[in-house]
């Protein structure tokens, strides 16, 4: 059993908390990671305000790197001393979507079957079966992508976010949408995963790459990361016209609703082409509506989808990108915005929800 420091949640609305856990040793098709970076993601503060679940204690942080301290007994895809990123997403190969050749959508994914806890023994629930924020984690042994070759120390803070948010938005453009090269994409909304599908529509060679939101440091950013147009929301009267001026008046090919709320939805429907592509990586709110008039799916064609993960396949995907960023292809540096401490992660929630970063990244 080891004592080690990390980032606690005890109650909805409770700040988050650093104070020592036990994590086991690992048993059958467990691995020990000790935790090197881990990236401040939307959905830990969704766990934070009751948003996921009310299974607290929740032990926060899931966009994690680190190197295998240990595995258990019949662990053969990572070893001892190998850096690794973590992913929420280990697929089990046997449910009904790995049975016919579709991983990515695996219905019973794997997490450690190991509890960790605090002192007294009450477990703790891992955010997104990882729970990162922490000297050392313990996950399933396919919730682990080995890194091949050395990356730089202050590399790995990029590397980590493709263990969600970066790969969301990636993901969403390159394996959702299935973006060709000389397409156009719209990404409405340019927090962290809607830059990321920016990123993305420029690693899938779209020519025309339009950015959507209402603050201009996001926008700004969607820039530096390969938008070739940006629309202001709050300063033009019809964002899908704005869409359709930029793209010869036709809509785009693919348009991501990266925020999931029914106005951006709408906005995304109708300003794609006919038979373009919609997909919602935004996560809704429970209860979220939205009316369309079904003679207009209907003749609009194309094709509506929602992106989980970035539909990605982490053993595929997660080294193919790590290898885009190497030969300069994709600026995952540009992401992290700020290094922080495990004592930072609440005052760095606060900056997330202002838009004042992309990622902190906390460095172990």
């Amino acid at each position: 059993m080891h004592e080690v420091q990390a980032v606690v949640v005890h109650a909805k609305d409770e700040p988050a908390v650093v104070e020592t856990i036990l994590v086991p040793d690992p048993g059958p098709g467990e691995v020990l990671v000790d935790v090197r970076t881990c990236g401040v993601c939307q959905t830990d503060a969704h766990y934070q305000a009751g948003g996921v679940g009310d299974d607290f204690p929740y032990l926060l942080g899931h966009e994690a790197t680190g190197t295998v301290n240990a595995v258990g007994e019949g662990v053969t895809n990572v070893a001892p001393g190998d850096t690794v990123v973590l992913n929420w997403r280990a697929v089990c190969g046997e449910c009904r979507a790995c049975a016919k050749g579709q991983p990515w959508y695996c219905f019973d994914t794997h997490n450690a079957e190991q509890k960790m806890t605090l002192k007294d023994g009450t477990e703790l629930e891992p955010a997104l079966g990882i729970g990162a924020f922490a000297e050392k984690t313990l996950v399933a042994a396919g919730q682990c992508t080995k890194i091949d070759g050395d990356l730089a120390e202050d590399q790995l803070a990029s590397v980590g976010l493709l263990g969600c948010g970066v790969m969301a938005g990636i993901g969403a453009v390159l394996n959702t949408a299935d973006t060709q090269r000389g397409e156009s994409v719209a990404v409405i909304g340019c927090g962290g995963v809607g830059v990321a599908a920016v990123a993305g529509a420029q690693l899938a060679g779209a020519t025309t790459i339009i950015a959507v939101d209402v603050d201009e440091k996001k926008l700004d950013a969607a820039q530096r990361l390969g938008a070739t147009d940006v629309v202001n929301a709050s300063d033009v009267k019809d964002v899908v016209e704005s869409i359709r001026e930029l793209t010869g008046g036709f809509g785009a090919d693919v348009v991501v609703d990266a925020v999931g709320v029914a106005e951006t939805f709408k906005q995304a429907f109708y300003a794609r082409d006919l038979a373009g592509r919609l997909v919602l990586v935004g996560v809704p709110s429970p209860g979220t509506t939205w009316e369309i008039p079904l003679d207009e799916v209907f003749g609009r064609g194309g094709a509506i989808r929602s992106a989980w993960y970035g539909d990605c396949l982490p053993s595929r995907d997660i080294p193919m990108l790590v290898e885009q960023y190497r030969l300069g292809r994709l600026d995952l540096d540009a992401f992290v915005t700020e290094r922080i401490a495990l004592d930072d992660v609440q005052p760095a929630f606060d900056k997330m929800r202002a838009g004042d970063v992309l990622r902190s990244v906390v460095e172990l």
